[in-house]
């Protein structure tokens, strides 16, 4: 009966409800291969994703809310993870080559979930996490500038959640993806006064929308030993809508430009089409206390055809032609003690940029991912920590036709020494 469980889950939403806040207030960006996220608990993340298959904890809500159905009673978890990206781009003028570092920073992804076991049969969740973000920047007066000089893309995904156990082997999951998106770009424009005198104008745009998208999920229990997952995130289109600022406008006596079209504040809008995936895992648990799991991701990139911003003077066209991509991954956990847990994972992600339009808003080229971690549980608590480094493989700018890049006077350039270290936490309590 759901009755009796309604007091514990009371105060359960009350926790959630002030965890929430507190992670939308600090949701910032982060970037993964494109730059899709899965950052989405320190299990995960120790786990190189492996949770798709074994989905035994609550943050299964984000990996395959089906595997919810395995756990009695109500369970919440949040956490943060803290993602230090740095690396440089080389760029070839006629002038010589000139390398330029990306600013450093620290982004935070969170994330918090909460289940409740209903009855025999029914389970209801809500996860809270983020499934896409980048973050880039530079100096204002670097190579690229005329590209971009900084950038960020901040996802926050609201997922209620149903799942069934059909029988003992086969429950299901179907969610709703209610995601906020934020985009800022901040750029260069080379500009000529009527006096014949140069300078580079600044652009910054900045807009937000919301989109809507489903989840589902299906977990197969076929034994005590070996258990299957598989897990569908649908497209999402954000509609999103703002301004575009010019430090210097086109009415400005002091600075008339001569270049067209002419530089004037106004109302921009962008469609940006976030791509679908789907994952399979394959756990084997020939001990209580040892498990292994193999996976894989397939995100279809090629839906990322273009990111057209239209304004109201002019638009900025730029195309994408990105093809789709695979995570491949491997882990293990095992538990030395009841309440101890030992996790490595690694994973390989194959390149989805089209160099023939790659620009400096995601240098990427495809990475892999070393991730070691550990758990603590006493009582009904259950602490989680995870660190993770990525290595990501250089993009080679000589064949790119991206905007401002060939017109800043870079004739070619390669990313160079791109990483990032991940440090993240997870806290747990079963009701």
């Amino acid at each position: 009966m759901l009755y009796p469980h309604l007091g514990g889950l009371m105060k359960v939403l009350h926790t959630a409800c002030v965890v929430l806040v507190l992670v939308f207030c600090c949701t910032s960006a982060a970037r993964g291969e494109g730059f899709a996220l899965n950052e989405w608990s320190a299990r995960g993340v120790s786990l190189a994703n492996g949770l798709v298959g074994r989905a035994d904890d609550v943050s299964a809500l984000a990996y395959n809310a089906a595997g919810i159905t395995q756990l009695p009673g109500t369970h919440f978890m949040g956490g943060l993870a803290f993602i230090s990206p740095s690396g440089s781009v080389e760029s070839y003028t006629a002038g010589g080559s000139h390398t330029t570092t990306a600013k450093p920073a620290t982004w935070m992804a969170p994330h918090a979930f909460i289940s409740h076991q209903c009855n025999d049969n029914v389970w209801l969740g809500f996860g809270v996490f983020s499934r896409f973000g980048l973050g880039n920047s530079y100096s204002g007066d670097w190579q690229g500038r005329y590209n971009m000089y900084d950038v960020g893309v901040q996802t926050l995904s609201f997922v209620p959640t149903l799942a069934l156990k059909i029988n003992e082997m086969f429950s299901v999951s179907v969610g709703l993806d209610i995601m906020d998106g934020h985009m800022y770009l901040g750029s260069k424009i080379p500009t000529v006064t009527v006096a014949m005198e140069r300078f580079d104008n600044d652009m910054q745009l900045e807009g937000s929308g919301w989109g809507v998208g489903a989840h589902v999920g299906l977990h197969m229990r076929l034994n005590d030993q070996w258990s299957v997952g598989v897990s569908y995130k649908s497209q999402v289109t954000l509609h999103l809508n703002g301004d575009v600022e010019f430090g210097w406008h086109g009415d400005n006596l002091a600075r008339a430009v001569a270049h067209l079209p002419e530089a004037r504040d106004c109302n921009a809008e962008a469609t940006l089409q976030l791509p679908d995936s789907l994952a399979l895992g394959i756990a084997f648990k020939p001990l209580d206390n040892l498990s292994f799991e193999v996976g894989t991701t397939w995100t279809r990139w090629s839906t990322y055809n273009a990111l057209n911003i239209y304004m109201e003077d002019y638009d900025s066209i730029n195309n994408k032609e990105w093809r789709d991509g695979w995570n491949f991954n491997a882990s293990v956990e095992y538990k030395p003690l009841d309440w101890w847990a030992l996790r490595a994972g690694f994973f390989y992600e194959t390149p989805v940029i089209s160099e023939d339009h790659a620009d400096f808003i995601v240098p990427t080229n495809g990475r892999k991912t070393l991730s070691l971690g550990m758990g603590f549980q006493w009582n009904n608590w259950a602490l989680d920590l995870a660190y993770s480094h990525v290595w990501v493989n250089s993009t080679d700018y000589g064949n790119t036709r991206a905007s401002g890049i060939r017109s800043g006077g870079i004739i070619g350039g390669q990313s160079k020494n791109v990483s990032a270290d991940i440090a993240m936490f997870s806290l747990s309590y079963t009701f």
